[in-house]
């Protein structure tokens, strides 16, 4: 049975930027707090945690003063800098230059755009980079993630559309095609592409991959909504696929009759992960 590994998944540019911030400060500090998993990968937060880093809630940041923070990639609201700053915390900023940049976007449209426009994020709710968004419009900016939510919005007035940086660029376009349609007379719609195409261009091939192969396992934590809709990719062109956190969760009945199995993952999970996961599958295939 041939096991592949897939060459484009793994860890994308923001985290492996963000990563590299913190374990340049663990060798130096030996401590350090994140603000948030510092990737929704289990494994390898506790490989970092085994280097020191200590992840802490918005709660706890409020309690702590003197030390260094490290912002994770997804990004954070203005609230989080003001009380860093009111705590004389320093910030280890890792925020994806991709996410800073649409922040800064979504502060300057919030804060020079014509009066009364709804500031729309596709993206979901809860979500830390969703968060960061809707903090620099101090809270207004409206979020939906469905198509089926955009009929609350009011097509009688403006609308200025932005997307989270990891949602499926086909959703958005549909949602784009939607508004458009809807718009009143005298009402303005602008809309902006603003998803990631490292993060984008994983869907084509992550469905190129999964037809290679008669079994397919996708490696990801469980709170990483880019894996969840890469793997329904997997699922979609390849029913034999299976969403697995760690090695020891591979069920070897899954291959039965198999010639090829495929390992792929998100953009939150580490290759060495991947690697694991192909060696374990190896050495119990040659008992």
């Amino acid at each position: 049975m041939q096991i592949e590994i897939d060459q484009h998944s793994g860890f994308c540019f923001g985290v492996t930027r963000a990563i590299g911030k913190a374990e340049e400060e663990l060798q130096t500090e030996g401590t350090l707090f994140c603000l948030g998993d510092i990737v929704h990968n289990g494994r390898e937060c506790e490989r970092l945690q085994k280097m020191g880093l200590k992840t802490i809630n918005h709660e706890q940041l409020h309690a702590i003063s003197h030390a260094k923070v490290l912002l994770r990639a997804h990004g954070e609201p203005p609230s989080t800098y003001e009380t860093a700053e009111k705590n004389s915390i320093e910030i280890i900023d890792a925020t994806c230059p991709v996410v800073l940049h649409l922040q800064k976007r979504i502060k300057t449209e919030y804060e020079t755009g014509t009066p009364g426009r709804q500031i729309v994020i596709f993206g979901e709710r809860g979500h830390a980079e969703v968060l960061g968004l809707v903090g620099q419009t101090e809270g207004h900016a409206i979020v939906i993630e469905t198509l089926q939510e955009a009929e609350t919005l009011d097509f009688s007035h403006d609308i200025c559309l932005y997307s989270q940086t990891t949602k499926p660029l086909d959703e958005f376009r549909l949602l784009v095609a939607y508004i458009e349609q809807h718009m009143l007379p005298g009402a303005r719609f602008t809309s902006y592409d603003t998803i990631c195409r490292q993060v984008a261009n994983q869907i084509p091939h992550i469905r190129e991959f999964a037809t290679r192969h008669d079994a397919v396992l996708f490696v990801c934590g469980k709170k990483s909504s880019n894996g969840r809709v890469l793997f329904s990719e997997c699922r979609r062109v390849r029913a034999r696929s299976f969403l697995i956190e760690s090695p020891q969760e591979i069920d070897f009945s899954w291959f039965d009759g198999c010639q090829s199995v495929g390992i792929c993952g998100a953009t939150s999970t580490p290759r060495w992960l991947m690697e694991e996961c192909k060696s374990y599958i190896e050495a119990q295939v040659t008992k």
